[in-house]
């Protein structure tokens, strides 16, 4: 495992279906076995907006291509480990609508196969009731304020 934290630049989508569902992955937690649930999203490639790296990841990860993004909403920068490395994950997360449909994962890179466990639509009273693990930690009140007030008018910081 790496010592030195490697800093990777990320996009990640918050993907909100017609009936405010969201959709997020699982992946199981390497250091304590927990399960945790995180938005749709990966690395920004060299030469790649991060608009352009939001496309290619959901499409990668999801199947879709038609989809609207929306504002840069948050901002997370946090410690995270996988596959053997430490990064300093520095991730920009957008609020993105989209019409319900049915995930298609056979895009899938060899690492992601490895380590997503699983993917579900969530409403809002299910993130909020979870006992499940979230990233970020406030994503639910975090999400509501957005839907609720609107997207802020600069990126709010978020952690872990």
């Amino acid at each position: 495992m790496t010592t030195t934290p490697q800093i990777r630049h990320s996009a990640r989508a918050l993907l909100l279906d017609e009936d405010g569902r969201l959709l997020l992955f699982s992946s199981v937690d390497d250091d304590n076995g927990e399960t945790f649930w995180y938005p749709v999203g990966g690395g920004i490639k060299d030469g790649e907006t991060p608009e352009e790296a939001l496309r290619r990841e959901v499409e990668e990860e999801t199947g879709r291509t038609e989809f609207e993004i929306g504002p840069q909403i948050w901002y997370r920068k946090a410690i995270a480990s996988w596959g053997g490395n430490t990064y300093d994950c520095r991730e920009r997360i957008y609020l993105c609508r989209v019409s319900h449909f049915r995930i298609d994962t056979s895009g899938f890179s060899q690492g992601e196969i490895d380590t997503v466990s699983g993917h579900r639509w969530w409403t809002l009273d299910e993130l909020d009731a979870t006992t499940d693990r979230l990233v970020p930690a406030d994503l639910a009140p975090r999400l509501r304020a957005v839907l609720t007030d609107g997207a802020p008018a600069e990126p709010d910081v978020v952690g872990a």
